[in-house]
């Protein structure tokens, strides 16, 4: 009897135990690796916030400090604060969601991208990384899935006005940004006060380097290369370098009827043929640079008067710093050979540069490795637009997803990325932050 009590009392022990790990296999969570975005939830979202600046192109006209863009914002709060986020406005007006993690020695881990617009632009730009990284914490929380890391996901302020959020962050501001006029017609200044920043504890914004663990994110392409290779997800290996320089050309106004064609000191010729020579000089060189003159200004502007003055903009883009400077420098050069032709002469002012940031290739070889467990084909290229990421570069690595852009239209109302690469994009995004938490 005694033997046969001792039997019963370990099938209880083992019918008790079979019971708790049950018990405990319904509650637990899932596996990370199992974790999967709701695409259509972030069809929803970006939808909704279509709405905030919507213009009659099909576009919307969100620029940073606009009604509009307030609007956006307080939804987007809104998303973050149903993910379960702790939602704050940094001093330089950056909405920050942030999620503890396990280990509060370990740095955070940040994900995110902007809400506004360019003027009449399109509704993915920027907002497709926003949303899929609200998405993100939004898996996170509804799986009680905590990570190690700290996770903050951030809504830049300003991007297209120039990274003016990140850039505070990773480099700082200064008086002269702060006091230009951005695309809403208030100053920087003014625009960060409208949004909620807080400008005397604008020092506090700034991250030393080494402060973050690293920073994900996910953006449409911005070109045509990933839809005419019918890849599924860009690599993205760097931001391209910009110079930007003004270029004035000087030669004499005269009158256009009674100036025979041979004693003309014709600016605008000049301008004419720099602008030819700047397409020469950059397509003699291999590799992916880029180089454009995109606005132009004649004076005095009469058709019956030759132009006596011309001021026209030329910036250059690369992800090889030399080569950019290397590409003004001959430029310059080749601009004083043109100005002898009739007797003109050109003067370029000193060109303000945003480096080049290269993303990390460790953060390379993850986001690669993720896509292509997930069964996604991948293509390694860098991007011709600049990014947020851009700047967080300067305190830590960072990687970037691409999904194709369709026929590479951006900033339009025809700007337009399929559901599927959306969800695609942010399922990568997912995942390849799941892994960078395991990191070392």
């Amino acid at each position: 009897m005694a033997a046969l009590a001792v039997i019963e009392s370990a099938i209880l022990c083992a019918m008790i135990r079979f019971a708790f790990l049950v018990v405990l296999t319904l509650t637990l969570p899932a596996p990370p690796r199992d974790l999967r975005v709701q695409g259509q939830r972030i069809s929803q979202h970006l939808q909704a916030l279509s709405q905030f600046g919507k213009n009659p192109q099909g576009g919307v006209s969100r620029v940073a400090y606009s009604d509009a863009d307030l609007a956006g914002r307080q939804y987007v709060m809104g998303l973050m604060r149903e993910a379960q986020l702790e939602v704050t406005v940094d001093a330089v007006g950056n909405i920050v969601g942030s999620r503890a993690g396990n280990d509060p020695s370990l740095k955070p881990l940040l994900i995110g991208s902007h809400i506004d617009s360019v003027p009449e632009g399109g509704n993915y730009d920027g907002t497709t990384g926003s949303l899929s990284a609200i998405e993100v914490a939004q898996m996170l929380a509804e799986r009680h899935v905590t990570l190690r890391h700290p996770v903050q996901v951030v809504i830049f302020q300003n991007e297209e006005g120039g990274t003016v959020g990140s850039h505070a962050i990773g480099g700082g501001l200064d008086d002269k940004l702060l006091n230009s006029v951005s695309q809403s017609g208030k100053t920087i200044r003014d625009g960060t006060r409208f949004i909620g920043g807080d400008l005397a504890l604008l020092a506090q914004v700034q991250r030393p380097p080494g402060s973050i663990a690293g920073y994900l994110e996910l953006h449409i392409e911005q070109g045509g290369t990933l839809e005419k290779s019918k890849i599924n997800i860009g690599v993205v290996e760097g931001i391209v370098g910009i110079l930007h320089s003004e270029v004035t050309i000087e030669g004499f106004a005269n009158h256009a009827g009674t100036t025979p064609m041979d004693q003309r000191h014709d600016a605008m010729l000049s301008a004419a043929r720099f602008v030819e020579r700047v397409n020469q000089i950059v397509t003699s060189i291999d590799g992916r640079q880029v180089g454009t003159v995109g606005w132009l200004k004649a004076q005095p502007g009469a058709y019956n008067v030759i132009p006596g003055k011309v001021t026209l903009g030329l910036e250059l883009r690369d992800l090889d710093e030399i080569k950019i400077l290397a590409m003004f420098n001959r430029i310059r050069a080749e601009a004083a050979m043109i100005g002898q032709l009739n007797d003109t002469h050109f003067s370029f002012s000193d060109p303000t540069l945003i480096h080049p940031a290269l993303t990390d290739k460790r953060f390379q070889k993850l986001i690669d490795d993720t896509a292509k467990e997930l069964g996604l084909t991948t293509k390694v290229l860098p991007s011709g637009a600049g990014h947020d990421a851009q700047e967080i570069a300067e305190i830590g690595p960072v990687g970037m997803i691409f999904i194709p852009s369709i026929a590479g239209i951006s900033h339009s109302p025809k700007e337009f990325s399929r559901p599927e690469d959306i969800e695609n994009g942010a399922n990568v995004l997912l995942q390849a932050l799941l892994k960078l938490d395991e990191l070392p």
